[in-house]
């Protein structure tokens, strides 16, 4: 059984593994001594808030950055359902109070803070927190709120909905009056809170134990900067081409002030790390002002985004835009220190030549013979004179410049750059007949 094959088959495993969990509150209900019904549309609307708070706890688990989780998928996959199915849960909760209420009008005096029951409380505040959750994450931009900002109120709005919900189930005590069951559903939200506690704990505390140190900072063109990083009495960081971590500068990990980045560099020299970053604004609108010698800290590494995930490939299609060369020069060079001859091709698109981070050393990759590659340049503003593609990756470009196969797992397709161009080109990509399964994209939406 290939790589592939086994990567195929864990990712079926976790979403039956998924749907199992979501479900399993349910059917635990049904053991031993149940209470008579209660008409349908009452039993509907508690299935409705058993199974809306069994996807809450879940969600802490898709958020936790276990790497054997992500494996299969990728971590934008992963970010990505965790966004969608976190509108899916918000609505089955907000289902469970509003049958009730059309059931029987006379339940919205629970919504009184003041004179309702304590187990109406708790579940009335649980709901509120996770509107407030969900509201927060829609509208982060809106509300103008920091990222750093944001990824605290989330963690705590997050927990205080999930206990909350728990406090509720158990005031209620309708189909957990048994002791067993009232353990079981406190431990169940104890462990999945327990999740977000590994994550902004006890990683927080591993990090601290591997610290590493900032050796260079280095201009690039794009108002980019490289950070090269060495590890501080530890034997550095493995990781895989086009891979990311989060870091942390000029604050401790506890401080859940941490931002994801891919490396650079070339995988094959662990102790020396680069992360090239565009100064756009918040966090990375500083980084031109980091000196040597400041401490660091990383979680990682994470991402699926790597060509050593495909070694049957007979070659690769690289496409960038702006600062998305990051993970693909990390890919670049790495291919070129381990002798890789296979053919490549990069479309790299910008807005103008003096912005094209790692012109030179792209050409000299190209050039020199290190590697097998074939460079397009796509300008938005050419220069005067400028002879080659204009524009944007259009689908006339890419069949223009895209190596010809008929076949599925020969020539494996890479991309990253801002959102809308990477809509737009994997949508190309479709048309003009590229396996979805080719087509390996790297987003850094994770908000």
């Amino acid at each position: 059984m290939n790589q592939t094959t086994k990567r195929y088959l864990l990712g079926i495993l976790w979403i039956a593994l998924y749907l199992l969990l979501t479900l399993a509150p349910l059917f635990l209900l049904l053991v031993g001594p149940t209470p008579p019904g209660r008409g349908f549309w009452r039993e509907f609307s508690v299935a409705l808030g058993f199974a809306g708070l069994a996807m809450m706890c879940l969600q802490f688990v898709l958020t936790a950055r276990f790497r054997w989780l992500k494996a299969p998928y990728g971590s934008d996959i992963v970010y990505f359902f965790h966004r969608q199915i976190s509108l899916v849960a918000f609505a089955i909760v907000l289902a469970h109070p509003l049958i009730l209420f059309i059931e029987d009008p006379a339940r919205l005096g629970l919504l009184n803070l003041v004179t309702a029951p304590w187990r109406a409380r708790f579940g009335v505040t649980a709901v509120l927190a996770l509107i407030g959750l969900v509201a927060i994450s829609l509208w982060r931009r809106q509300l103008k709120l920091h990222y750093d900002e944001w990824r605290i109120g989330h963690g705590i709005l997050a927990t205080a909905a999930v206990a909350l919900a728990m406090g509720h189930i158990v005031l209620v005590g309708y189909y957990v009056g048994v002791p067993w069951k009232q353990a079981f559903w406190i431990a169940y939200g104890v462990f999945w809170v327990g999740l977000l506690a590994y994550v902004r704990g006890v990683k927080p505390w591993l990090e601290l134990r591997r610290p590493y140190v900032v050796a260079e900072v280095k201009p690039e063109r794009g108002t980019a900067w490289t950070l090269t990083l060495r590890p501080e009495g530890h034997g550095g960081m493995t990781f895989h081409p086009g891979q990311f971590a989060w870091l942390t500068l000029r604050s401790s990990p506890f401080a859940d002030r941490e931002h994801p980045f891919s490396f650079s560099s070339s995988a094959e020299d662990p102790n020396r790390l680069g992360f090239t970053i565009r100064a756009l604004g918040d966090f990375t609108g500083q980084i031109g002002e980091v000196r040597p010698g400041e401490r660091v800290y990383l979680d990682g590494p994470h991402g699926a985004f790597t060509t050593d995930r495909h070694d049957h490939a007979a070659g690769f299609v690289f496409i960038a835009g702006g600062v998305g060369i990051t993970p693909i020069m990390s890919i670049l060079r790495t291919l070129a220190d381990r002798g890789d001859c296979r053919p490549l091709a990069l479309i790299y698109a910008n807005r103008d030549w003096e912005g094209v981070t790692f012109r030179e050393e792209i050409e000299a990759l190209r050039t020199t013979g290190r590697l097998d590659l074939r460079v397009v340049y796509v300008l938005e503003r050419p220069p005067e004179g400028w002879d080659g593609e204009r524009g944007f990756v259009t689908a006339e470009v890419l069949r223009r410049h895209l190596p010809r196969s008929e076949r599925r797992n020969v020539y494996e397709v890479f991309m990253c750059g801002p959102q809308p161009m990477m809509d737009a080109v994997e949508r190309a990509l479709i048309g003009l007949g590229v396996d979805m399964g080719d087509i390996h994209t790297e987003r850094f939406n994770l908000v």
